[in-house]
């Protein structure tokens, strides 16, 4: 399924580069040199797709940037939330087996009244 719709988006997506790339290939002049229009110093020719497909990657590049840069505070807490997490769990785990596990210094006794036993007897005749 999920090749499919990989499919359905990409082969449209890929024609409709095919047609743009064909539409505008006449060359353009780009002039990196604003001071001089009539002679400029830093000037390329390129074909325009190639020019507005390249001005898009570096928009995509410079979005995903600046986004990482602001969800920064976001990745630090999520880093410090883990860290805790991780700590809470072992703490649990510690605490789980202590109460699982008797200790061995505390023997585990059933303690009688003596005075509730005094003087009986079981069915034997023996002191109880």
């Amino acid at each position: 399924m999920q090749k499919f719709l990989t499919a359905v988006v990409l082969i449209p997506l890929g024609l409709i580069f095919i047609v743009f790339a064909v539409a505008n290939r006449h060359l353009v002049t780009v002039s990196f040199d604003p001071l001089e229009p009539s002679d400029p110093m830093g000037n390329v020719q390129l074909p325009l797709f190639v020019l507005i497909i390249g001005v898009a990657i570096l928009g995509v590049i410079a979005g995903g940037i600046a986004t990482w840069f602001r969800q920064g505070k976001w990745r630090r807490a999520a880093r410090r939330h883990q860290a805790e997490a991780i700590e809470a769990k072992a703490q649990l785990a510690n605490l789980r087996a202590s109460v699982m596990t008797p200790a061995a210094t505390e023997p585990r006794r059933l303690l009688l009244d003596q005075s509730s036993t005094a003087g009986r007897r079981d069915k034997a005749g023996a002191a109880v």
